[in-house]
């Protein structure tokens, strides 16, 4: 299944009420039996686990609603500015959400990227077919609740209210992250995709498990990384999940889940450094619409770069002040000299006065006369 939420003007006025939520969802049935995907055997998820699962970071899900009563997404919360309530009536924001940051749970083969990462789930739409006003209401929302990343699977066209919510976002250091969009046939030539095209964004298309960009995934949007996009699984409405899925939605959320993790290793960077770092680590791409490649999340939370490695650097101790060392005085090489000739007269006049005590009562005593020679000479 291929699903990317479009969004439209908005036929009321920004910020006015949504429809009423329908009496019951129509939701087709899910599974309950999956395998693990290649996806999470791509990303090597456990291995990044080892450093961190994102605990500390709140991770805001800008979609259709959230299933709270699935095991693994309790943990969530829902805001909704549809005032429809917050049940997903689509299917979509629990697909994406569980991506992002559905629990581990033993027997599952099935975990979001970052499960330690808070989850709110903010609903503007109750259907595929959003309204702009609406979506940038919620990415309002979503900051104010204070979320340090956004995941907006969704495509839109510009219009100011999106762009003053992104450039809000932006300006309060929240990561957004955001899908490059889908190619419809039905439409025609593809066109840029909004918000996922404003600066500071970080633009995600999908890709298949050879690493190439899908056939799916938008390549005039300008895109930051690839992310797994098509056979993927995710939690599903009713406790249960889905398989196969399709498309750069649930590619935004693989990469908003590996900057989960980024923020919650490197809560000191700002959005650009976290953009930065997820973008230098990727894979490496090739051919338009592929920007830097698989985004790399054990690289991403663990490489050290090299901007990064000078800024982290200890600085250097102050020097110490001039007299904080006393120096030895410069050797008095003249007085040294003196007090040798002193010493050595010293010495000398000691030794006449030794010899003298022995001489001159010798010559006393021989009324100084010499003494005889040896060998009678």
């Amino acid at each position: 299944m291929s699903l990317l939420l479009a969004v439209t003007v908005p036929a009321t006025p920004a910020g006015a009420a949504g429809t009423a939520e329908p009496d019951k969802c129509s939701l087709k049935q899910g599974t309950t039996s999956i395998a693990e995907s290649w996806a999470q055997r791509r990303l090597n998820l456990p291995e990044v686990w080892r450093l961190t699962q994102g605990a500390g970071v709140t991770v805001a899900v800008v979609d259709s609603g959230l299933d709270t009563r699935h095991p693994q997404l309790t943990r969530g919360i829902v805001e909704d500015v549809t005032s429809t309530g917050g049940r997903d009536c689509l299917g979509h924001g629990t697909e994406v959400a569980g991506i992002v940051a559905a629990a581990r749970m033993r027997g599952v083969p099935f975990a979001g990227v970052a499960p330690e990462a808070k989850l709110i789930s903010v609903k503007h739409t109750n259907d595929g077919k959003g309204q702009v006003a609406m979506l940038a209401l919620a990415i309002v929302k979503a900051v104010e609740l204070g979320a340090g990343v956004i995941n907006v699977s969704a495509q839109a066209s510009d219009h100011p209210d999106l762009r003053n919510a992104v450039a809000y976002a932006l300006a309060k250091n929240v990561v957004v992250v955001a899908a490059a969009g889908n190619i419809d046939k039905e439409d025609g030539s593809p066109a840029r995709a909004y918000p996922a095209s404003y600066p500071g964004v970080l633009s995600v298309g999908s890709a298949g498990p050879n690493g190439k960009r899908a056939d799916s995934s938008n390549p005039v949007t300008p895109i930051n990384v690839l992310a797994p996009g098509t056979g993927v699984t995710s939690t599903w409405p009713g406790q249960a999940y889905q398989e196969n899925l399709e498309g750069t939605s649930y590619a935004t959320a693989y990469v908003t889940g590996v900057v989960a993790l980024v923020r919650a290793r490197y809560p000191k960077l700002t959005y650009e450094e976290v953009g930065r770092r997820i973008t230098l680590t990727a894979d490496g791409g090739s051919g338009s619409g592929t920007g830097e490649g698989m985004v790399n999340p054990l690289l991403a939370v663990s490489a050290i770069l090299p901007s990064e490695a000078v800024a982290l650097a200890p600085a250097e101790p102050a020097p110490l002040p001039l007299d904080a060392i006393v120096h030895a005085p410069p050797e008095d090489t003249q007085s040294i000299s003196v007090a040798t000739w002193v010493a050595l007269l010293s010495l000398g006049g000691v030794v006449l006065v030794t010899l003298g005590s022995i001489a001159i009562p010798l010559g006393r005593r021989r009324r100084w006369r010499a003494g005889p020679l040896e060998n009678g000479s």
